[in-house]
Order: C-alpha cells, then structure tokens, then sequence
C-alpha cells in the first residue's frame, strides 16, 4: 500500500503503474513562482477518487519524467482545475505533453459559471462542497509539510472526479457535450506549452501602436534577446529590462543607451553589449522582413460602436444558452473579427473555425451586413438576434 505522501522513486514508479491503469486521475501541483523565469514546483497532487489521494513531494524525486508516461497516457483522462499552468510545469519536468484534459475550470464555461472561476466557488456551487482556503499563501518549498498544508493539497484533486461527472451531466442537458469535448482537445496541442516567442509578445506591450515598422523591428529583437536572456538565468523577463525601456530603446533607433532608474549602471555592464548588438540586427534586416505596423481601412470613428455591438450580441446569446461570454473571444480578439470581416482577413480568428463559428461566428457576420437584427427580449432582458434574411 502506498504511503500518502510519495518521497521516492519506488513509490512514483507504483503510484505511475497504478494512474496508467486508471480510466482518468485528478492532478494539482503547488509552486513557487516569485523571483524566477520558471515555476519552481513544490509538490504535485493526485487523486483516484475522494479516499485515494496522493501528494507527491518533488524536492525529493531526483527524476520525475516517468510520470510522463501518464500525461502522454490517451486511454486515462487527467482532471485539472485552470490546468494550463500545471500542465506547462508538468511539461517541463517530464519531458512529455499531455493529452486527454478535463480542465473543469474551463468546462465550467459551458454551464452558465465564468471560466476562469475559482475551484472553491466552483465547487460550491455544482456539488456544495466548500474548501478551506487557509494554505494559500504558504510557502510549499519548507520542509517538513504541516498536516494542514497536506490537507489543504489533497483537497485540490480531493473532489476533482465527482465535480468532472457533475459538469458532464449537465453539459449532456444543456446540449454543449461535443463543444466541450472539442474545446478540451486544444490542450492536446504541444506549442500550447512552448515557451513565448517573440512575435506572440510584440502586440502584447502597451506603446507599440505608436512605433514605425522600423521602430518595431528593433523592439522585436529586443523581445527577443530578452526572452532567451530571462529563460537562460531563470529570471522574470521584467527583472533585465522593462517593457517601457524597451519601448525607449526601439525609439532611439541607436546604439546609444542612457541611465534611468529602471536600466541602472549596473545592468548595462551586464546587458549593455547584448542590446547593442539586438539593436544592430535590426537595423540592418531589409525593410522588407519588418513586422507590420498596423493599418485598418475601417473608419476609427465607427469602429469601436460596432465592436460595442457584436459585444452585446455575443453577451445575449451566451447567457441565453449557459455560455460563458469570455470563452467566445477577448475584446481584442473581436476587434480583431469585426476589422478583419470589413478587410476580408478571418482565417486566423477563432470566431471562422470549430463550434464558435458554428455558436455565433456565422450569426455575428450576418449581423454586419444586415441580414441580422438585434433587439432587447422582453421576457430576457437580453440582447436577442432576429433573422432578418428573406432570402
């Protein structure tokens, strides 16, 4: 019989034997994440059911990528809440991407519960079970454990199994099973795990709507140079340089770097000849490989009313149908939608592809060219889309 807290190697490769036999497994990790690039992690949970739990303590596993044999397991299905961020930890300690994801907080979208709810409230609500939530600032890397940091820890995954078959049979009523089945097949996806590169970065810094295609060139590469500088000493990327420096920098359109009170004395000696040289591969790439400045032929001045629009269309037609509004698409992303339909560029939205398209997608086009309509419903109070199309 295993013990409840796994301390070695034996005891992994038994708990791995037993989860690869298992038709699915809950998994939790408990991390630290403060003054580094990468989480550094503490502990993770498993759970075959609420009597079979487990806590694995990874600072005395010397090697953990036998584990990996269970992510990448297509036949046991692993239960997680919020599941990208212990996924990616769980990557990088074995090696292996996983497949078959239940993450209950994303599914929690799909019956009427915001998706990027807390697993306490989220367990209230479906099955009544309320959690302690004392332990959430402890601090998992002391040794040894308090019984209440592994009380705390094993409840994560504690009710993980029970709450995945309550939002099965309720996604089975409401009618989204196949939705739901196809949005947890995006964690199947190994470059969802991949460390950032730079071009995902780009758009992402506050300032860049300001810069030229010259300007954006040379805060490309310095994204760059930053990345692979945090990744490599394991810092936060914020720790080298700031996103406001880098902004300056790629302005400057020089080798020439001043002080400020974000980039010290100190931290030239130690970035300054880096910088220079991120600077100097820009400046002497072709025009032609620059990134794009952004343009839209869309009137600015009528833009954001219509974006306010297809907001409350995807807002009334969510909450109608248990859909919570966040899973459809960010606002940046419907911007995105609506500047691209007008610019005939949808292949990259999310709204053209798989069941948003078939949800609303196709519904939101329509209304953009009028054979849609939207009125208020008076029974609802919600925005309710009329078919207008005689054709």
């Amino acid at each position: 019989m295993l013990p409840e807290i796994i301390e070695n190697s034996e005891d992994l490769a038994s708990l791995t034997n037993q989860a690869m036999n298992a038709r699915y497994i809950a998994i939790d990790t408990e991390f630290i994440w403060e003054r580094t690039y990468y989480p550094i992690p503490a502990i993770i949970q498993i759970g075959f059911s609420a009597q079979e739990c487990y806590v694995i303590d990874y600072t005395k596993i010397k090697d953990f990528s036998i584990f990996g044999k269970v992510l990448e397991n297509s036949n046991v299905e692993k239960i997680l809440h919020d599941a990208i961020q212990d996924l990616s930890i769980l990557v990088r300690i074995t090696g292996s991407y996983p497949c078959n994801i239940f993450d209950t907080q994303r599914a929690a979208g799909f019956i009427g519960q915001s998706s990027s709810i807390s697993l306490s409230n989220l367990l209230k609500y479906t099955i009544g079970i309320h959690l302690s939530k004392t332990e959430t600032r402890t601090n998992w890397l002391k040794r040894p454990l308090s019984k209440r940091q592994i009380d705390y820890a094993l409840n994560d995954v504690r009710y993980l199994p029970r709450l995945r078959n309550t939002i099965l049979e309720k996604v089975n009523k409401n009618g989204h099973r196949s939705w739901l089945l196809e949005e947890q097949k995006e964690y199947d996806n190994p470059n969802r795990y991949k460390d950032k590169d730079a071009y995902s970065r780009l758009h992402r810094i506050k300032g860049t709507k300001q810069l030229t295609s010259k300007e954006l060139a040379i805060l490309f590469e310095l994204i760059d140079w930053r990345e692979k500088e945090a990744q490599e000493i394991n810092i936060p990327r914020e720790h080298i340089i700031s996103d406001k420096t880098l902004i300056l920098l790629a302005k400057l359109k020089s080798k020439r770097i001043t002080n400020s009170k974000d980039f010290t004395e100190r931290k030239n000696r130690l970035y300054g000849n880096k910088i220079i040289q991120a600077i100097h591969k820009a400046l002497t790439t072709p025009p032609d490989q620059w990134p794009e400045k952004c343009h839209s032929s869309v009137d600015d001045t009528t833009i954001n009313a219509r974006i306010d629009f297809i907001v409350a269309c995807i807002k009334g037609k969510c909450i109608a149908n248990e859909i919570d509004p966040a899973l459809i698409a960010s606002r940046l992303e419907i911007t995105e939608f609506v500047k691209g339909f007008h610019e005939n560029s949808l292949n990259n939205s999310q709204l053209s592809h798989g069941w948003r398209k078939t949800f609303i997608g196709d519904v939101i086009k329509k209304v953009l060219v009028g054979k849609h309509s939207v009125c208020l419903n008076p029974s609802t109070g919600l925005p309710q889309i009329n078919n207008n199309d005689t054709n």
